[in-house]
């Protein structure tokens, strides 16, 4: 087979080379079957080249011409493209001959020796999981450059299977599209199959290809950034508003594209949860806005929103745009929608008074701050609390009882409910707190930015950290940095400014 291959690309007088042989971008938008359902290759590509090295080119080409050059190595055919993958943990380091990085064809000689060292180990610590998924990204490079993990659609009376294109690309199939075509047989093959498949009916990989070029998150963070830019410098705020409005107009179509795509709910994993939760900041706040006739609302949505945007535009590491399959207590759409939804959305309103607090502290740092100002960004802030406490409480008691009708048990003590009840008790005690007059409204605000840290315990550190517990379908990897670096950040600017908790110049006494 891959002395037919290579002969069939010489005798029809192909450039091997110049024509990289049967790939191009334009096999980027073949349908292909990979991580439990059917997508382009593009975004296939996409994401498991930026899985093996870390990169989304490699020496220059796409991920889509890695890909397809990577695979055209199962028939034979030779490229020059060197992937590499770094080696994280000093003891991996260590055992690889302290080298901090791999050429993959290199570290499937070292198999053997992750495979034992893996096995060896016994607790699940860091330097296990990187053993693990060495393992995973060598079984992957294998299958991909042995032209197995690229799946072609035949279309068998209405049935689709999947075939790996070592098997897609026989010779009797090669070598009579040659005879009647003049292009290149290969492409013209996997054409062939792309046609096959959409005259079966499935064309929701084409929405695909479509959200995939539209980068609506990168044009979405821009017009938020305008918009909070419309807001500092200018007194009307009706470009503000109108930028704002652009920003929830395209999050919206990314959101309803992504949902059509996925056929659920956009709250399944850690990168949709911190886009839902600054979508539904964002429009939260400016309701609020609408209805309160107070602009600071928006303000708020707006840096909230943005911070959540750059997150998930930037933090590839921590937070991937996957779309995969569920776990089976996930795939009630109802509970899913209602749940979930609920105590997302109530992250998104308790974060509106993280980042005015945050705002009032820096503030009243560097400048002065009136009691009277100080009082109204209070209420601001307090209004905020009531809805997200609203919401979160409400969450929690939908949660019991999708436990109770899933798991058979309303509550568990699992971490994940646990730290939701710490986060709802900490926020009821402010909320009294500040209905009371028991917190002085000088401390408020630190208090509100303090008590956020409690949330990302809750949605981030049981997650990344301490990583058990029945919500084990939301665990992630790669955010325990970025969970230290927002702590340690958070605490330094509450220690920094606690003695200028009156502002420069500001009057010491209650009026």
């Amino acid at each position: 087979m891959k002395f037919l291959l290579i002969t069939l690309f010489t005798l029809l007088s192909f450039n091997i080379q110049a024509n990289n042989y049967f790939c191009n971008e334009s096999v980027g938008e073949l349908p292909i079957q990979a991580g439990g359902r059917v997508k382009p290759l593009r975004v296939h590509a996409k994401e498991v080249i930026k899985h093996l090295t870390g990169k989304r080119k490699v020496n220059g080409y796409s991920s889509v011409m890695s890909y397809c050059l990577l695979s055209a190595s199962g028939f034979g055919l030779p490229n020059k493209l060197i992937f590499e993958t770094k080696i994280e943990h000093n003891k991996t380091r260590a055992l690889l001959n302290n080298k901090t990085s791999f050429n993959y064809d290199e570290l499937i000689e070292e198999k053997q020796t992750i495979r034992l060292a893996w096995q060896k180990e016994k607790i699940n610590s860091g330097y296990k999981k990187e053993l693990g998924k060495l393992l995973s990204k060598i079984s992957l490079y294998e299958s991909i450059s042995g032209a197995l993990d690229w799946t072609v659609a035949q279309n068998n009376g209405g049935e689709v299977a999947w075939i790996p294109l070592r098997d897609y690309f026989s010779e009797e199939k090669i070598a009579q599209i040659a005879r009647t075509t003049n292009e290149n047989p290969f492409i013209k093959s996997l054409n062939n199959a792309k046609k096959e498949y959409d005259a079966a009916g499935k064309s929701i990989y084409k929405t695909e290809i479509l959200f995939d070029k539209m980068q609506l998150t990168r044009f979405s963070m821009l017009f938020c950034l305008l918009a909070l830019a419309a807001m500092v410098l200018f007194k009307k705020t009706g470009i503000a508003l109108g930028l704002s409005a652009i920003t929830v107009i395209l999050q919206t179509i990314y959101i309803i594209l992504r949902v059509y795509i996925s056929g659920r709910a956009p709250i399944t994993n850690m990168y949709e949860t911190v886009l839902f939760s600054g979508y539904g900041g964002l429009v939260i706040a400016m309701l609020i806005a609408h209805f309160k006739k107070e602009k600071i609302f928006v303000f708020m949505g707006l840096g909230y929103n943005f911070c959540t945007l750059m997150m998930i535009n930037f933090a590839d590491g921590m937070l991937t745009p996957s779309i995969s399959p569920l776990v089976p207590v996930l795939r009630d759409n109802f509970w899913l929608s209602t749940h979930v939804t609920t105590i997302i959305l109530s992250y998104g309103a308790l974060a509106l008074s993280w980042i005015l607090a945050n705002t009032i502290i820096v503030k009243k740092f560097f400048s002065r701050l009136s009691r009277k100002d100080e009082i109204y960004y209070n209420d601001v802030m307090y209004t905020a609390l009531k809805y997200g406490i609203v919401s979160l409480a409400a969450g929690i008691i939908l949660g019991g009882v999708w436990a109770d009708y899933s798991w058979g048990r309303f509550w568990g003590w699992d971490p994940k409910e646990t730290w939701s009840l710490i986060v709802l008790c900490i926020y009821m005690a402010i909320l009294h707190g500040k209905y009371t007059n028991w917190i002085k409204h000088e401390y408020f605000s630190h208090l509100v930015a303090a008590s956020f840290m409690s949330l990302m315990m809750a949605w981030f550190g049981v997650n990344y950290i301490l990583a058990s517990g029945l919500h084990s379908y939301g665990f992630s990897e790669g955010g325990a940095y970025f969970l230290g670096t927002f702590f340690t950040v958070q605490t330094l600017i509450l220690i920094i400014t606690y003695k200028n908790l009156k502002g420069p110049g500001a009057p010491a006494q209650a009026a």
